[in-house]
């Protein structure tokens, strides 16, 4: 393992950025454990994709690198802004605004705890 931990990225996933960091603060410098915990019960709907992206970066820890679980803790995570999807919604007399779909990129790094 180099000193930058175990990453697990999640690209172009469809929930706006500013969502996601939301629940990301939430499990920032937690066990990895606990972590999954959080992400469990909160009611938020990014929850769902930043928990696999959790899973992930756990089951490459211990898969590629032989890492314990329990001694798994989130160093980094956060959401990137990706790409914007652009539509185009018609309005009353012939006007027309814009859609933003935005996507997010997600990052867990993992490190053991020492």
């Amino acid at each position: 393992m180099d000193n930058t931990g175990v990453r697990a990225v999640a690209k172009f996933v469809r929930v706006s950025p500013s969502k996601v960091q939301q629940v990301v603060n939430l499990i920032r410098g937690k066990e990895a454990e606990e972590a999954e915990h959080i992400l469990d019960f909160s009611v938020k709907g990014a929850a769902r994709k930043v928990s696999k992206v959790l899973k992930s970066a756990i089951a490459n820890a211990e898969r590629n690198h032989n890492m314990s679980r329990d001694n798994l803790i989130v160093s980094e995570a956060f959401a990137d802004q990706g790409p914007t999807l652009k539509r185009i919604r018609p309005r009353a007399m012939g006007r027309a605004s814009k859609i933003k779909k935005r996507t997010s990129h997600i990052t867990i790094v993992l490190r053991e705890n020492i």
